[in-house]
């Protein structure tokens, strides 16, 4: 069975889920194994505080972790929002835990989260999306301390027309520059089925950008629900396997210790149920 790399819970500023429900809700989903990727957004500019004491975050999921050792393997990991200010405080963060696993993702761009409408104020939504990627494309170039990077569609969730307009294609030339700079550095990407959940009828990034890494020669591809609360604990991981095969994979990757593991993936069982 898979891994869902990518949850949070009441250490992130955005969840009130307690770490052993998240835990549970994987044991009764039969999951392998989980990481918990809490979130760290130092200077953050909107109204929530993401951070938490490291002392604490491993302290109450270490318990957690051989509480459950016999039924679920849990990794304790972290989301970094980058911004290109911050590379030094997040290396000087990173050296406060033994981190299993450094999630990358852009939540802020230029002092704005597309998460809220003053981002796309007084631009097209063509060039939001443009800005977005372009700030990737920055933070790649700075930043070295990370294993993945995630969501790296996020902004069609909150834009204008979300992604009614939005397709590999349209924005091909930024994202292949996005995968290739990805891939040179040695670092992955994730496949984020929260799209799901947001109604967007693909996960992060899409089918076709999936492909493209692959064809690319991308092999570090970790798996994630981006879970905020149980219920969306490994949420429709029934649709990965075709997912995975049909962008040409044969393994996903876990991180263990910040170096990567990979597991064979296989059907699910024809019992399983959608999630």
């Amino acid at each position: 069975m898979y891994w869902d790399t990518h949850m949070h819970c009441k250490f992130s500023g955005d969840s009130e889920a307690e770490p052993e429900d998240m835990i549970l809700a994987a044991i009764d989903k039969g999951l392998t194994g989980i990481c918990f990727t809490d979130h760290i957004d130092y200077d953050y500019p909107g109204p929530v505080s993401f951070q938490f004491d490291p002392d604490a975050y491993f302290r109450v999921l270490g318990k957690l972790s051989e509480t459950y050792q016999e039924k679920l393997s849990i990794h304790i990991g972290v989301e970094l929002g980058l911004q290109p200010h911050l590379k030094q405080t997040y290396e000087d963060f990173l050296t406060k835990g033994c981190f299993d696993q450094v999630i990358a993702s852009s939540h802020v761009v230029h002092r704005f989260d597309p998460y809220y409408p003053e981002f796309y104020q007084g631009k097209t939504e063509e060039e939001a999306y443009m800005e977005y990627f372009e700030s990737i494309l920055e933070n790649i170039s700075i930043f070295e301390d990370f294993d993945v990077y995630g969501h790296i569609d996020y902004v069609v969730r909150y834009g204008p027309n979300k992604n009614a307009c939005y397709s590999y294609e349209k924005y091909h030339a930024i994202l292949d520059e996005i995968l290739k700079a990805l891939i040179a550095k040695g670092k992955g990407i994730e496949l984020n089925m929260a799209g799901f959940k947001y109604g967007l009828g693909h996960p992060h990034p899409t089918e076709d950008v999936l492909q493209r890494y692959r064809a690319l020669g991308g092999e570090i591809l970790t798996l994630g629900s981006d879970a905020h609360a149980k219920e969306h604990v490994a949420y429709d991981y029934h649709k990965l396997y075709q997912i995975l095969t049909d962008a040409g994979f044969t393994h996903y990757t876990v991180f263990k210790k910040r170096n990567p593991v990979f597991y064979k993936i296989t059907p699910p069982p024809a019992t399983q149920s959608p999630s």
